[in-house]
């Protein structure tokens, strides 16, 4: 059977597989194109699996609202230049609309959810990693709820970079949202003292606890001065990752704490999310590869 433009055309449509698969596929199933849309989808899939093994620690983050509820989540590539790519963007605005009409609240539930097609979420970023090239995977899915009474603000950081949600106890959309952007910032690790937890105190005490004994200025002070020196540093480190405790970003003269006060509001929970935080990233020596490539 002869193979025509326009098969290929529609079959390139179908699947976004590239024009000479799309045209060997044709061949291999005498001109289905059915047939060669399920077989390119079964050579995508173990194109993806062939690249299971590479690290995707780029990519994007996402947060959609929906009434009293948000999604945040983290579709992950391996180069920052496939996530700019429309056909990225587009599957993370797809992805963000399924998971909003959902109940998903993590990626393994995400993973198995489907679409219209009736294609899960997996099957569709495997989809994606055979068309687009590169590993993509979906790492982190995040659903917050709220009540009425409460208030939701969003925001994202360079086309999704970093997204936060935070959580007010009243609705203010403004303040809400000035929050999100000054958790960006600042990257608090604690919403409130109560919420440090022992071992990051145990570690923090050792660590200036062995910056006061290597300090020849302070040797031979009494024991009550050093102690006051190290509760006093301690206190400056947990006012840099507490969140009510930081200088508001757009008064650092005044607290989160107190900057909520004289709203009349306060935060009851907020989530960051970043790009590849917590992934090891691989750092390729190009040099030592083009040599390799020189020397074979």
């Amino acid at each position: 059977m002869t193979i025509t433009a326009a098969m290929v055309k529609e079959l390139r449509q179908k699947t976004g597989a590239g024009m000479l698969d799309c045209k060997k596929a044709l061949e291999d199933t005498n001109g289905d194109i059915e047939a060669a849309a399920t077989l390119l989808r079964e050579k995508g899939i173990a194109k993806a699996a062939k690249k299971a093994d590479r690290i995707a620690a780029e990519g994007l983050t996402s947060v959609v609202v929906k009434g009293n509820e948000a999604v945040l989540f983290e579709l992950n590539s391996e180069t920052d230049f496939v996530a700019k790519n429309k056909q990225f963007t587009d599957l993370i605005e797809g992805l963000g609309n399924l998971f909003i009409e959902s109940n998903v609240a993590s990626a393994e539930e995400a993973l198995a959810l489907k679409d219209a097609s009736g294609k899960t979420v997996e099957e569709v970023v495997l989809g994606a990693t055979a068309t687009i090239g590169e590993k993509i995977s979906l790492r982190r899915v995040i659903r917050v709820k709220k009540s009425d009474t409460q208030g939701f603000g969003a925001y994202k950081h360079m086309g999704g970079r970093i997204s936060v949600l935070t959580v007010l106890e009243t609705p203010n959309e403004e303040l809400a949202k000035d929050l999100a952007m000054h958790i960006t910032v600042f990257n608090p690790q604690f919403l409130s003292r109560n919420d440090v937890n022992q071992s990051t105190i145990d570690v923090e005490t050792k660590v200036i606890s062995e910056q006061i004994a290597n300090d020849e200025s302070l040797q031979g002070k009494p024991e009550k001065i050093l102690n006051g020196i190290l509760q006093g540093r301690l206190n400056k480190v947990l006012q840099e990752i507490v969140l009510l405790d930081q200088g508001f970003v757009k008064d650092p003269s005044v607290t989160v704490a107190n900057y909520l006060k004289s709203a009349n509001n306060n935060i009851l929970s907020y989530v960051r999310l970043e790009v590849g935080e917590g992934i090891e990233k691989r750092v390729d020596d190009f040099a030592a590869e083009v040599m390799a490539q020189v020397n074979k």
